[in-house]
């Protein structure tokens, strides 16, 4: 029988383990080229046992971490145990694989100890441009070989010899080749880190306490999640939504459905009444992002780092009490060859029906409707040289009002958890210029004793021709209210060139738009519903509402049955309270 590990040594393996993941995210983002990259953090890193197991994981965007099981899941049908050799490492990011999208490039190296393959030492990131049909991003392709390079397992090292072939194919199959082979780089740095501090780390304290000590914080892990899952009563929890269109087919709705049964301290997770997979880009990858995503529901409501006093390692265990079920052939669990690198809005959605669902019996945990989408524009184009130019930007949104606080305003809520890029890395490097970047202000939020969050606005305007791709969704099915709170409101997306005198409203996701010089793409994100019933809020905070541009006297009036009167104090408005009390008392009859 395999010795335990005593507390203090396992805190401190513990600790070891969640730092070196850390250094590991941290070289890779700091070495990057790429803004997606090196400005907007979108990657993961961790180490991982030979059972493909998460062992620990990066503070950054938690698509990326829980999909690299699947990763390595997917690489054994290519490189299985026995043929992995010191200084290998394998590239990889085939959606039907257990990639999570195709952009998404993971780069494994195993770990050796003493002569045993112990782990593997992972990170993936999204690359600007892969060589697919349109730059940057796709969604209206036939198939998933319209998605760029796919590389399902392939060696870019081979016991430590270069393999120059392959990496003349990634080179010649990009747009940007000084960006992706620059990333490229970075992750090798991050990943050979990653081996060099877990042999470390077994040099310290011996190969069978620091494997023991990973299956113990596993356990541990696990067995807080089930303690959380066994207060909820069991049943069955449904919601329902649905997706503005596939990108192709305007005016088609697709509904989205999920069921999320409680029995004892497990949980399953069941998207059967879901679209079924759609003819674009569209779908999702189940392993590398329907599961993630459900994965990641239950440990954000349930095992929150803020909310507990308790030491809550980031490990596999996390994931073990979570079932997941998608019907092959549904856009959750779609079937090869179909396309499936536009997948990042389904599974904000997914998530945000998660809590939905969940809302009445989780009152004190859940949310009202977040934005629950993804606004990823691509802008490109070629400069004079003859070289293309590609830009990846995430636009931020907004979070539902909350049980004891508002909505958070213009962030990368739920799943993305990735950073804005700054303005002046923008206008450095690329024609393309910010003409505003601010709070969103035509439409209020959601109306609740604790209100949405306002979303974003931003306009950037070409400066040379060029294309643009966008990834959204949300145009048409605005944030929900719960508990007596009001709805928020759905995206929109502007085209204008004053030049010209045109404006023009563009769906929430298209595909190779040609642009001209002057055209202004604006973005307007949702924003967020409202939690309780809005005669309860704070008249005072409304009012704070109204002084800081959120909304206007009417909707202090309308939503919250408060009412201003007009002062001269440098302000403009004041409370009327004894008004304010005898229409909330009219509203309420």
């Amino acid at each position: 029988m395999t010795k335990q590990v005593d507390p203090i040594s396992l805190q401190v393996i513990g600790g070891a383990l969640h730092s070196i993941a850390e250094q590991m995210g941290n070289v890779l983002y700091r070495m990057s080229y790429s803004s997606i990259i090196r400005e907007s953090q979108d990657l993961g890193a961790g180490l991982f046992d030979r059972d493909y197991n998460t062992l620990c994981e990066s503070d950054s965007t938690p698509m990326h971490i829980g999909s690299l099981p699947g990763y390595l899941r997917g690489i054994e049908k290519t490189v299985p145990l026995d043929a992995w050799k010191p200084g290998d490492c394998v590239i990889h990011n085939h959606p039907y694989y257990g990639a999570s999208h195709s952009p998404d490039i993971g780069i494994i190296m195993p770990v050796f100890f003493e002569g045993e393959l112990v782990g593997f030492s992972a990170n993936t990131a999204h690359h600007v441009d892969i060589g697919a049909a349109t730059p940057g991003l796709v969604i209206d392709i036939p198939d998933v070989f319209a998605e760029g390079m796919l590389l399902n397992g392939l060696k870019l090292f081979n016991e430590g010899v270069r393999n120059e072939a392959l990496w003349k194919y990634i080179r010649d199959n990009t747009r940007v080749p000084s960006l992706v082979m620059g990333d490229l780089e970075a992750q090798l740095a991050s990943a050979e880190l990653g081996v060099q501090r877990f042999i470390q780390l077994m040099q310290t304290y011996g190969k069978d306490t620091v494997l023991q000590a990973t299956k113990q914080l596993m356990d541990y892990t696990e067995a807080m999640l089930r303690r959380e899952i066994a207060k909820i009563p069991d049943g069955d929890y449904v919601a329902e939504g649905f997706l503005d269109d596939d990108g192709r087919n305007r005016g088609v709705t697709l509904p989205l459905k999920v069921t999320v049964r409680v029995r004892g301290d497990g949980v399953e997770v069941d998207t059967t009444g879901s679209s079924p997979q759609v003819p674009t880009a569209f779908n999702v990858p189940f392993d590398g992002s329907t599961k993630v995503a459900c994965f990641f529901a239950f440990r954000a409501l349930l095992l929150d780092t803020y909310t507990h006093a308790e030491y809550i390692p980031q490990n596999e265990g996390s994931f073990r009490p979570v079932k997941v079920t998608s019907p092959l052939g549904s856009i959750f669990n779609p079937i090869s060859p179909a396309a499936a690198e536009a997948r990042f809005s389904q599974i904000q959605r997914l998530v945000d029906l998660i809590i939905k669902a969940l809302a009445p019996v989780l009152p004190d945990k859940c949310t009202a409707g977040n934005a629950a989408v993804l606004s990823f524009a691509a802008y490109s184009g070629i400069r004079p040289s003859g070289d293309y130019w590609v830009f990846l930007e995430v636009n931020e949104a907004a979070m539902g009002g909350r049980p004891f606080s508002d909505g958070p305003d213009t962030v990368e809520e739920l799943m993305r958890n990735t950073r804005n890029n700054p303005l002046e890395d923008l206008g450095m490097h690329l024609p393309l210029i910010c003409d505003r970047y601010e709070v969103r202000d035509d439409v209020p939020p959601g109306a609740g004793k604790f209100r949405g969050g306002a979303g974003v606005v931003k306009s950037q305007r070409y400066l040379t021709p060029g294309f643009m791709t966008h990834e959204s969704d949300r145009n048409e099915d605005a944030p929900w209210g719960i508990f007596g709170g009001k709805p928020g409101h759905g995206s929109k997306v502007e085209l204008r060139n004053d030049a010209a005198g045109t404006v023009s409203y563009q769906p929430a996701k298209f595909s190779g738009l040609r642009t001209n010089v002057g055209d202004v793409i604006t973005y307007y994100s949702p924003v967020g519903g409202g939690y309780g019933d809005p005669l309860e809020r704070e008249p005072r905070k409304v009012l704070d509402d109204v002084l800081d541009g959120f909304i206007t006297v009417d909707h202090a009036r309308d939503d919250y049955g408060v009412v201003l009167g007009e002062v001269d104090d440098g302000y403009g408005w004041a409370l009327d309270d004894k008004a304010t009390q005898t229409l909330r008392a009219e509203m309420a009859r």
